[in-house]
This record gives structure tokens, C-alpha cells and sequence, in this order.
């Protein structure tokens, strides 16, 4: 069976990754030991995880005329991912990340986001025939909020599924909720979204079903090493992830969001979904860094 097209829309950025044995306190300066620098942002991070794992990919995204945004798509398009609708800004800088790790695989991110701020309707008005033409759109909250909603407004207008990762943690609009089918916060993000604090299987349910009574159809909330804790048709259980020895828990989301999705186009069940995309996150943690962590089609076993 082919599978379904996936439109993702969302930041590229940078990564600047430092290993350290533990994080800074204010004021302080440390000697780090290893330095990398890949290719990331939670857009790009999710369509290279689609692609790598058998989606058929769009990416939508704003890079800057600089270096990084020009390296940014020439590896998006070594992925096999269209880049056709990524728009050039010529007044702000590409996004950047600056990434400490620590020894216990623990991170600590700050984003400077650039282009990815100016991601406009506009700007997706250019890419509208992609929207027609795919059944899933995977987005995330590294670019204006606004045009997340104008987004999940116009694909919902035309029966597509959209499917959002709320991270960075904010606060959603009644309205973008409605317009949702499916969402995957974490517990931090979670609490923010319902004012429920997620630390069990009980909470977990009161936060889903408060989100599934503003409208979204399914929702699943990411638990880290325990798994995802899934809420459909009234139906809930956590789905439990592999144990494994995390390195760097970098892109362990995106890798989780990317694989759910390439999943649900090839027609699995929402839970056979959750369990594809646990097992494509347990090997990404054993990784160092975001798009270089996340696994390929044929490392994931059945």
C-alpha cells in the first residue's frame, strides 16, 4: 500500500551541542567536553524522522539568505523530503539552538529563533496545492502561533487531519483545539494546556479527556521512558515504551511525532501508531543529537 502524503510545517534551525557532566548555575563558567553542530529545529527534525521512516514528505518552513538556512534544505533535500515551499528571509538570520547535555542525558535548550518567527499565512498560502494534496499536516509551536491556527483552520476546512505537538509549551486558542485531530503534549505541556498536573494514569485521563471535550479527537500524552498514554473514542491505556540506556534525549519527541504520523499514513491503528513511534524514540535517545539521532525505516523491528 502507498502510503498517505504528510505535510510538515514547521522551524529549522541549528543545533550548537555541548556534552558537559552538569549544567551551569547562573554566573558560572564550565569546561565542556564535546561539541557538535547538526541540523535541527522541531520542523525539520519531524519531517527528516517521516522521511527516514517511509512518509512521503512536504516540509514548509522560513530559513534565513544565510550559510546554516542554505545547508538546512540541501539536507532536507538529501532526505528526500520536497522543499519546494520553504520560503528565504532576507532580513532575519536562519534559527539557532544552543544545546547543553549533561551526563545523565538530561538537556537544557535555549532557541533564537530568526526566520522561523516570520513564517506568515502568506507565506503558506504559496504551498496551498500541498495541503490539497496531503491527508495528514504535522505541526508544532516553533513558528507564530498565528499561523499555526491559520493553518489547522484551512486544513480542517478541507477534511484534512491535522496533528499537533504543542512544544514549546503555550497556551491554545479554543478555536485551534476545535480544528484539531489529534494532539501529543507532554506532561509539562499538558499541565499548561489543562492546569493538570500529569504523574499518573488518573491525571493523565482528566487531562486528555478536558482536551478531547474542546475538540480534539485523540489525544496522546508522551510519558519519556514510561511510554504514551493514549485517550480515543472514549478508550484509554498507556502505551509502554522499551527500556533502553538514554545518551541524549534530544529529538526523542520529534522522533516520536514523525513516526506516529508515517505510521498512521499507512493506515495502522492509532495504538498500533504509539507503539511504531515508542520503539522509533527508544532508539533516538540512544543517540547523541537532534537529525542525527533519528533512527531509519529499517532499524525499526515489527
Amino acid at each position: 500500500m502507498n502510503p498517505k502524503k504528510i505535510l510538515v510545517v514547521g522551524s529549522s534551525n541549528t543545533d550548537m551541542v555541548i556534552k558537559t557532566n552538569n549544567f551551569p548555575v547562573p554566573g558560572e563558567t564550565i569546561l565542556g567536553g564535546r561539541f557538535l553542530m547538526n541540523p535541527g529545529g522541531k520542523g525539520a527534525n519531524q519531517a527528516v524522522a517521516a522521511a527516514r521512516l517511509g512518509g512521503v514528505v512536504t516540509f514548509v518552513g522560513k530559513i534565513g539568505d544565510d550559510i546554516f538556512g542554505k545547508q538546512a534544505v540541501q539536507q532536507l533535500e538529501d532526505e528526500g523530503i520536497n522543499v519546494d515551499f520553504v520560503a528565504v528571509d532576507a532580513e532575519n538570520p536562519s534559527g539557532v539552538a544552543m544545546i547543553t547535555v549533561d551526563r545523565h542525558a538530561e538537556n537544557s535548550i535555549v532557541v533564537a529563533p530568526g526566520s522561523n518567527g516570520t513564517l506568515s499565512p502568506t507565506d503558506f498560502d504559496k504551498a496551498i496545492i500541498e495541503l490539497q494534496n496531503s491527508d495528514f499536516v504535522l505541526m508544532q509551536l516553533e513558528i507564530p502561533i498565528a499561523t499555526v491556527e491559520y493553518i489547522a483552520r484551512k486544513a480542517a476546512q478541507i477534511q484534512k487531519k491535522v496533528i499537533l505537538n504543542p512544544a514549546p509549551a503555550a497556551h491554545l486558542s479554543g478555536e485551534l483545539l476545535r480544528n484539531l485531530y489529534l494532539i501529543t503534549p507532554n506532561e509539562t505541556e499538558a499541565e499548561l494546556l489543562t492546569g493538570i498536573k500529569v504523574t499518573d494514569q488518573e491525571s493523565a485521563l482528566k487531562a486528555a479527556t478536558q482536551l478531547h471535550q474542546k475538540g480534539v479527537e485523540v489525544v496522546i500524552i508522551t510519558l519519556g521512558a514510561a511510554g504514551a498514554f493514549l485517550l480515543e473514542d472514549g478508550k484509554s491505556e498507556i502505551i509502554k515504551a522499551q527500556k533502553v540506556e538514554a545518551v541524549d534525549t534530544t529529538a526523542a519527541g520529534d522522533t516520536f511525532n514523525g513516526a506516529l504520523v508515517v505510521a498512521l499514513s499507512e493506515g495502522k491503528s492509532i495504538r498500533e501508531s504509539i507503539a511504531f513511534a515508542n520503539r522509533a524514540a527508544a532508539i533516538s535517545v540512544t543517540r547523541i543529537g537532534a537529525q542525527s539521532s533519528v533512527p531509519y525505516r529499517k532499524e525499526i523491528t515489527n
